[in-house]
């Protein structure tokens, strides 16, 4: 049975879905309640998680339409 996307295109699918993750995951924090709580402003939050889930996100599409070396 043939695959539709190579062994090492689904390796980079992979890798950029656990890139994606960690994006999300810094982007995770303490909920702002009933008080304010000035870490829902932080660089992690506001600028370093988005950067990488986005980072993540072009690297699915290059993984997705990367083609190796012919035969």
């Amino acid at each position: 049975m043939k695959q539709t996307l190579p062994k090492l295109n689904l390796i980079l699918i992979a890798i950029s879905f656990v890139i994606i993750v960690v994006g999300f995951c810094l982007m995770i924090g303490a909920p702002s309640g009933e008080e304010y709580n000035p870490d829902i402003f932080s660089v992690r939050r506001i600028t370093v998680g988005p950067m990488i889930s986005l980072f993540g996100f072009v690297c699915m599409i290059v993984a997705i339409l990367f083609r190796g070396k012919k035969k």
